[in-house]
């Protein structure tokens, strides 16, 4: 079959690599029909994820139809799935508490070593990214094994299009789950940090939540007017100094709660930010992190941090004493997208949620590296990228 595979820092190809295979009775193989380039797919683009190898298949948000199922999977072919990026077993203790992305059993025992190193503790697995993760071969190809297919994928009908389900896969669940961290109350105002697709998405979900100010922060001409569309206030941080902006439109008090859905490569001026970029790219491991101190300056004493933006590793000069000082309740993670499937899938059918806006392009697998250079280069066109396995150039 074919597949994006990574070869190095901003080197991916499309290849051709071995079709997957029944492993375990629970496995299922998927057929892609779209599948698409998440902003964290970037991060393993930019080479500052650890325990990628050249060759492995990226991807983490599809869907597809059903080919093939072992003895013990409840999904039948001709079926049409969208697949959630976080391999989650069912059964475990964290799976129970539907702390679905906090699984004990998905990621192979052989692999759980860098990331209980790091965390303390193991991760579960996620697909195409990293042996971190597990090692699992991602979505951006033809055909996707998918095990645990009796608790991850969803079944679509039919009347929906792929581009209105596909997103379930990742980044709306995790807008929403960035949403419901903030513990949105009625009279709220959130800021939220970066108008990419999670961006956006903590937005709508905010806005449906019934906050009462909505501010997007980020420097994108295009996001910033897809995210005023949405109902946002808007700051361009390159114009605008963003916590005194924040601190009069809450009127010195700061804002109630915050979304860092920017992540670990977070731009700016400030000059521990720029140290940060001159770590990563040689190799130290420090996450660039100026949006998330920016964050936690603006909120509000006993204001709420939601962090969906992917860390990977560590950071410093780390406003610890305001974090401390301020009484602050903060919370993040890989999203728990088998809790959230189904009621949003709901909001999709009855026009609550729309999940279409923030397509931009639509290429051919065949195409893939020429989506991640220009996601990557030229952000403010390109605000989501669907794949499609078949497509002709």
């Amino acid at each position: 079959m074919r597949a994006l595979t990574w070869h190095g820092t901003n080197d991916v190809r499309v290849d051709t690599v071995s079709d997957p295979e029944i492993i375990n009775p629970r496995d299922a193989i998927i057929k892609i029909t779209s599948t698409a380039i998440c902003g964290s797919d970037l991060h393993l683009y930019d080479g500052v994820i650890p325990g990628v190898a050249p060759g492995d298949v990226l991807g983490h948000e599809f869907m597809g139809e059903v080919v093939e199922t072992g003895s013990a999977s409840d999904l039948k072919k001709g079926q049409r799935v969208v697949v959630p990026f976080t391999i989650s077993c069912g059964g475990c203790f964290h799976c129970k508490q539907q702390q679905y992305s906090a699984c004990d059993n998905s990621n192979p025992a052989e692999k759980q070593d860098m990331s209980a190193t790091l965390y303390g503790q193991p991760m579960a697995a996620l697909f195409g990214y990293s042996h971190l993760t597990g090692g699992y071969s991602g979505g951006q190809a033809e055909y996707a094994r998918v095990p645990f297919s009796d608790v991850g994928p969803i079944v679509v009908p039919d009347h929906l299009e792929d581009d209105q389900v596909l997103f379930l896969s990742d980044i709306l669940p995790t807008g929403w789950m960035a949403a419901e961290n903030a513990d949105i109350q009625p009279d709220d105002t959130v800021a939220v940090w970066g108008c990419g697709p999670v961006g956006l998405f903590a937005i709508q979900s905010a806005i449906v939540m019934g906050a009462s100010r909505v501010i997007a922060i980020d420097h994108y001409p295009n996001r910033l007017a897809l995210a005023k569309q949405l109902g946002a206030e808007i700051i361009d941080f390159r114009e605008t100094d963003v916590r005194e902006a924040l601190m009069e439109m809450s009127g010195g008090i700061g804002v109630d709660a915050v979304i860092d859905a920017v992540g670990m490569e977070s731009h700016g001026f400030a000059i521990d930010n720029m140290f940060d970029v001159v770590k990563q790219k040689v190799g130290m491991g420090a996450d660039r992190a100026s949006a998330l101190k920016q964050a936690i300056l603006a909120v509000r004493f006993g204001g709420k941090v939601s962090i969906p933006g992917v860390y990977g590793g560590m950071t410093d000069k780390w406003p610890l004493g305001a974090m401390m000082e301020k009484g602050l309740q903060i919370r993040g993670g890989q999203t728990h997208v088998q809790k959230y499937t189904k009621p949003l899938l709901e909001k999709i059918e009855d026009g609550t949620l729309d999940t279409t806006f923030l397509i931009s392009h639509r290429l051919p697998l065949e195409q893939a590296a020429e989506g991640y250079k220009n996601f990557k280069e030229q952000q403010n066109e390109w605000t989501k990228v669907i794949l499609k396995p078949g497509m002709e150039n």
